[in-house]
């Protein structure tokens, strides 16, 4: 018998995107503050679960339809890539480089190659978390 979780479920819907909101923050300002790839996975990853405490497995499966295995795979082949991309310009590994162009109504903005790294930690670290608490929760 299914348990009425009518005010989890509908807090969840708020949370989530305030919760996601900061794991793309913690994200972002990792290069100068705390935070980074890892961190702001296990928020983002965070977000995920109360989504799968609050409504079923199939009913999340349905809005984020995504195999998390597959995405744990492509965060650490972007971390790889990264790394890898270095030596094809005679540099050493995980050498960083950074790169400055201007936007209409923004200014100049800059990208560096960590800021990828660190995209591919972060959905290394959710594919994983999600993974192992789907894994966890098939065996209940």
């Amino acid at each position: 018998m299914r348990i009425n979780d009518v005010i989890l479920q509908t807090v969840a819907k708020v949370v989530v995107f305030i919760i996601l909101t900061l794991g793309v923050y913690i994200f972002l300002a990792g290069h100068n503050n705390p935070g980074g790839g890892f961190v702001g996975g296990l928020v983002l990853a965070s977000a995920l679960v109360l989504l799968y405490l609050a409504f079923d497995i199939e009913t999340v499966h349905k809005g984020l339809p995504f195999d998390f295995k597959l995405i744990a795979a492509l965060g650490a082949l972007i971390t790889v890539a990264t790394g890898l991309g270095s030596l094809f310009f005679r540099a050493p590994f995980l050498t960083q480089t950074v790169a400055s162009f201007d936007l209409p109504m923004i200014g100049q903005v800059g990208i560096s190659t960590v800021t990828i790294f660190e995209a591919g930690v972060a959905l290394a670290v959710v594919g994983v978390v999600i993974t192992i608490i789907l894994s966890i929760s098939e065996d209940i």
